[in-house]
């Protein structure tokens, strides 16, 4: 496929959009753009023909857009529920699966986790879409999933350096210090 063929451009425009969110401290701005990144990530896949990654791009897109404003379980599984349904509608091989099974673990990240836990779900999720990506074709998804690994871990580093230290062992309540 041609660097530079209509699907290859959507996935460059997915590169982007998907950069911008992991760049994000807020959680609330990541769900956001990551929303917009779904949504334009179906397009990219729906023309490489990768239909089961279309579906679970659309439905992340969604499921994102509602996981910045709610956060509620029934939700997650909600979304979990939608996405093994288009799955089990569309998947036609093992490799089918991949961006399903991404898409479910972070739904659950999503709307049940905050900070660094999400962050770590999520670059997990970056792993098997990375794989999806190489098999279907995809430059943009490629560059995408292989920069949103890089720049997901360096929020995880930040956010650790900015979270208050804690002592190694709580002081002793009334007990004074030996001399």
């Amino acid at each position: 496929m041609a660097i530079f063929s209509p699907a290859q451009i959507v996935g460059y425009v997915s590169f982007l959009l998907g950069v911008a969110a992991f760049l994000q401290k807020s959680d609330r701005r990541l769900k956001l753009l990551n929303s917009c990144q779904g949504v334009v990530y179906a397009a990219h896949f729906l023309l490489l023909g990768n239909v089961p990654a279309a579906a679970s791009s659309g439905i992340s897109g969604v499921r994102s857009f509602v996981a910045a404003r709610h956060r509620a379980p029934w939700l997650a599984w909600l979304f979990v529920a939608i996405n093994l349904t288009a799955g089990a509608m569309v998947v036609r091989n093992t490799a089918g699966w991949l961006p399903v099974v991404a898409s479910c673990a972070a739904t659950f990240a999503m709307f049940m986790m905050r900070g660094i836990p999400l962050r770590l779900v999520l670059l997990m999720c970056t792993f098997m879409w990375l794989t999806n990506n190489v098999l279907s074709g995809s430059i943009g998804g490629t560059m995408l999933e292989s920069t949103i690994a890089v720049i997901n871990t360096s929020t995880i580093v930040r956010l650790l350096r900015t979270q208050p230290r804690k002592p190694l062992a709580p002081p002793s309540a009334g007990v004074p210090a030996e001399s």
